[in-house]
């Protein structure tokens, strides 16, 4: 029987009978983005209704060397996945299903979250975007005033005059 200071709880997922499928109507979305402002909006606000897969991978933190002098991995932690530029500027990467992630790579494991999470991860992990769907034929970026919003809590939503508004979340410190 396990010590109990080395038994864990897990959460329950935010996602109950979540498949990692992607929400056709999402990708539909993705695909309609052309060169006008509104589409992209319109892709953006979906996207807030949607869980996403952000991709972590394993790390080396520490390495040793075996008596035979191969180098090992003694400890590893895991890390989201960051892309860089030649100029420096970085980029975290979410999918909109497991299908995208696994063929972008293979080895990454898919962590469940919503844009404004993932996006709050982009900010924290200094990247100046979140690239959604990279490596497939409808990729997106979130980035500038757009990302910080979201990193904020904010939700995109759609107008019944086909404008775009905020969803702010209420405090919930807050009474009433």
């Amino acid at each position: 029987m396990p010590e109990p200071h080395h038994q864990r709880t897990l959460a329950d997922t935010p996602f109950p009978g979540d498949d990692g499928q992607a929400d056709p109507q999402i990708r539909d979305r993705l695909a309609a983005v052309g060169s006008d402002p509104e589409s992209y909006l319109r892709a953006i606000a979906a996207l807030c209704t949607v869980r996403l897969l952000v991709p972590v991978v394993a790390t080396t933190t520490v390495e040793g060397r075996t008596e035979a002098g191969l180098t090992s991995d003694k400890e590893a932690e895991m890390a989201v996945v960051l892309l860089q530029t030649a100029d420096g500027r970085k980029a975290m990467v979410a999918f909109t299903g497991l299908d995208a992630l696994a063929a972008w790579n293979s080895e990454a494991r898919p962590v469940p979250v919503t844009l404004d999470l993932a996006a709050g991860s982009a900010r924290q992990e200094a990247a100046e975007a979140l690239l959604i769907d990279v490596g497939t034929s409808h990729p997106l970026a979130v980035d500038g005033q757009l990302l910080d919003q979201l990193a904020a809590g904010h939700r995109l939503v759609e107008l019944p005059d086909g404008g775009f508004g905020w969803a702010v979340p209420a405090d919930r410190d807050q009474p009433g």
